[in-house]
């Protein structure tokens, strides 16, 4: 399995299971259920954060609503085709899922699972792969490599606060790639408003959802949710 699959898309969260997982795809007779996860910000609201996970990972009868389950994986996306137009699905997938049970026992579970080529390899990696985690509640952390695909844009509000929204291109095997929308503020904005199309980037943050109301044509008003990765730190890395 290459290194990058490991290193450059590490997402890890902790929070309360929102809602009852149901199936969102099948490969080879793998379930892959999707639910999702209620993370509580430091200001008090919550990030509802998609997760999805294999039924080889944890039988999905034990991911219940209120329980408080720790997820590492990926932050990947996909492409979902509606009526007219299609659209960026985003979600956390799991490779490694800790949930805790009624006695607030934690349960982990890790083992080989299958990505969308069908092909089997084992979560589990070093001499540690069995060590619980450090976790803590509401935990939301995320690092990606990748490279800025569109150019980015930045901003000044009317309240003068200066935003930066940017496209990047995380690769994975198969010839895969997952494409992440980034935001940042302040000197971060400033700095991503500089960069330009191609060049390599390493990021860390939280991912974040966002609710904003969908304006139409004919006056229609649809509330819509976006998912994001709020940058707090970025670097450049140079082409090699």
């Amino acid at each position: 399995m290459p290194s990058e699959v490991v290193d450059n898309n590490i997402a890890k969260i902790s929070g309360l299971v929102d809602d009852a997982p149901s199936l969102s795809y099948s490969i080879y007779g793998e379930g892959f259920y999707a639910f999702n996860v209620r993370i509580k910000r430091t200001s008090g609201s919550f990030d509802i954060i998609p997760a999805v996970v294999s039924d080889r990972l944890v039988d999905e009868k034990f991911v219940l609503p209120g329980r408080f389950i720790y997820i590492e994986g990926q932050f990947r996306s996909h492409n979902v085709q509606g009526e007219t137009r299609s659209q960026l699905k985003l979600m956390v997938f799991a490779r490694k899922v800790i949930l805790f049970d009624e006695k607030n026992e934690p349960v982990e579970f890790s083992a080989a699972f299958a990505d969308e080529s069908g092909d089997y390899y084992n979560a589990d990696c070093g001499d540690n792969a069995n060590a619980l985690p450090q976790i803590t509640p509401d935990m939301n952390e995320i690092m990606l490599d990748g490279f800025i695909c569109k150019q980015p844009v930045f901003r000044i509000t009317p309240l003068k606060r200066e935003i930066a929204d940017m496209l990047i291109a995380v690769n994975r095997p198969y010839n895969k790639s997952d494409y992440i929308p980034c935001i940042c503020w302040g000197r971060n904005a400033r700095f991503c408003g500089k960069r330009a199309i191609g060049e390599r980037v390493k990021i860390r943050g939280r991912i974040q959802s966002r609710v904003y109301v969908k304006k139409f044509p004919d006056g229609r008003e649809e509330e819509r949710t976006a998912f994001e990765v709020s940058i707090s730190g970025i670097e450049t890395v140079a082409a090699q």
